[in-house]
């Protein structure tokens, strides 16, 4: 399964599905085995107003219900059951600031109360073949790690029922992984940069044929793979905590240089040497201002795909 425009603002994806689709039409290319579900929007409000979200984030707290409220649980009807009826899913989005494209995975293989998981290995060697040199991992044990400092700071949250619990964090990938199935995220480029389209083909191309589901060759693993491991995310205070500097995705930082200052004063220092991940300066207040990572060593073990 392949999802574009989660994210309405987020347009790469659905252009390349279209053009994915076309090929399909045309004869141009054709399934060898299996099946593939395109939905190239899949939140159509958001979409047509070319924003994030339509009444909410679609990525955010993800799950069916009895008792819709806004656009968002209506399209989580028809979508969680779509995923679950699936095996693998791929989804596309872009993101705002300037970077690189790069793929995310789940956690390792775990019997933990976050994110049980046991597919791993299988969404590590899909992420080593769609064409980015980039992996990063460990979203929503990081995301929980936020939550339980906002849990203790109800006097930062002014929406504690919205963003309190680990579950709100649960998107696309962590649904899928949830109802037995496995699945990558690929930021493919800036939300209005062209080639961030033809990264996105390139990758539902090569996930494909390394599926098997089309008869060409399977693509080659990138090599070196830079892999991180997402470790901490602070939360915007206040709208007076600003920046140090213009922070790119993925800028190196050494222990103790200064990220930021809030509204009093205090800095905001680096805890350890690693990267800054979705630095974000028109956060809300009590929501993410930017994640910390790590280098990891997850891509370079004998089992990843990467060591013979």
């Amino acid at each position: 399964m392949v999802l574009g425009a989660v994210h309405g603002n987020e347009v790469c994806g659905s252009l390349a599905i279209g053009q994915i689709m076309a090929m399909f039409d045309s004869g141009t290319v054709a399934l060898d085995t299996g099946d593939v579900t395109f939905v190239p929007v899949t939140n159509p409000l958001a979409y047509a107003r070319r924003t994030r979200a339509g009444d909410r984030n679609l990525n955010r707290g993800l799950q069916p219900t009895d008792a819709p409220r806004d656009f968002e649980d209506h399209v989580a009807n028809w979508l969680c059951p779509l995923l679950a009826s699936h095996d693998v899913l791929l989804d596309l989005h872009s993101f705002q600031g300037e970077g690189e494209p790069f793929v995310f995975i789940g956690p390792d293989n775990n019997q933990g109360n976050i994110e049980p998981f046991g597919h791993a290995d299988l969404e590590e060697k899909l992420a080593l073949r769609l064409g980015v040199g980039r992996c990063v991992s460990e979203w929503l044990s990081t995301y929980a790690g936020g939550v339980a400092r906002r849990q203790k700071a109800p006097n930062i949250n002014p929406n504690p029922n919205e963003n309190a619990g680990v579950r709100y964090g649960i998107g696309t990938t962590e649904y899928m992984r949830s109802a037995g199935g496995w699945a990558v995220t690929l930021e493919c480029g800036q939300h209005d940069d062209p080639l961030a389209v033809e990264v996105a083909r390139t990758a539902v191309l090569n996930a494909l044929n390394y599926l098997g589901l089309l008869s060409g060759a399977s693509p080659e693993r990138v090599p070196d793979m830079q892999t991180l491991q997402l470790c901490e995310v602070v939360d915007r205070h206040d709208a007076g905590d600003v920046f140090a500097r213009d922070w790119r995705n993925f800028d190196a930082l050494r222990r103790g240089d200064v990220i930021g200052t809030r509204a009093d004063g205090t800095s905001v220092a680096a805890p350890f040497d690693g990267f800054i991940v979705f630095p974000s300066p028109n956060a809300s207040a009590a929501t993410e201002w930017f994640y910390l990572a790590k280098l990891s060593d997850r891509l370079m073990r004998p089992d990843s795909g990467v060591l013979p």
